[in-house]
């Protein structure tokens, strides 16, 4: 079993069942990644690098900042100005081509994110480790086909993980109980959100809510992911 690295926290988030694995997968690297550039990689200089290069995407700036190491952001935003007042001057200003070069850089930056980049590397190694988990290891994949859901944008992702790194025999094997998982998940909250309608309705108002309460929040986590 190759990318053992990745083992033991794919392991740990399929132990708990209420929620998409992957989702808390993603949340706990982005909490890695948050404390590094705020801490002290925030002083290495290929980070320094790659941080003016491609900025950071307003959430994960939001998130930074609510960290509280005010003064890590600050200097990393006091280099990443710095680059931007060379790379975004027009110049020219008579050419007709005078804004392509803000335009073309503000393009690049509105695209790109170093937290975004450096979690995607590790977390679609985690797609594929459970993958491979399911296909050697029997202990996983009970733990698999315990699981009440997957995220739609997760599952898909699992999937193609699984196309590409199982083999044709066991790749079907994958596709049947997941979506076992997610077809019973799926008639589920399907009912639990047909009874939240019905509610509105005057003639269904002493009937139990059961579990539609809180059906329309987990309708959109499935639909969209939590992370």
């Amino acid at each position: 079993m190759h990318e053992r690295i990745y083992t033991i926290p794919v392991n740990t988030a399929f132990e708990q069942h209420d929620d998409c694995p992957f989702c808390l997968l993603y949340k706990q690297l982005e909490a890695t990644e948050i404390d590094l550039i705020t801490g002290a990689s925030m002083m290495e200089p290929d980070v320094r690098v790659r941080t003016n290069k491609l900025g950071f995407c307003r959430h994960h700036f939001d998130m930074m900042y609510e960290n509280q190491k005010r003064l890590s952001l600050a200097l990393t935003i006091q280099s990443h100005l710095e680059e931007l007042k060379k790379e975004i001057s027009a110049g020219g200003f008579l050419s007709r081509d005078a804004a392509a070069k803000p335009v073309k850089r503000i393009g690049e930056l509105n695209e790109s994110c170093y937290v975004c980049g450096r979690i995607e590397g590790n977390f679609e190694k985690m797609f594929e480790t459970a993958c491979l988990l399911f296909d050697e290891e029997r202990e996983f994949r009970d733990k698999f086909m315990a699981q009440k859901m997957f995220c739609l944008p997760h599952y898909a992702r699992m999937l193609e993980a699984g196309k590409r790194v199982l083999s044709k025999r066991y790749y079907p094997e994958l596709i049947k109980e997941a979506d076992a998982i997610e077809q019973k998940y799926l008639a589920s909250l399907y009912d639990d959100i047909s009874l939240f309608c019905k509610k509105f309705d005057y003639r269904y108002k002493d009937e139990p809510w059961g579990n539609a309460k809180d059906s329309v929040e987990r309708a959109i986590d499935f639909l969209k992911s939590k992370a």
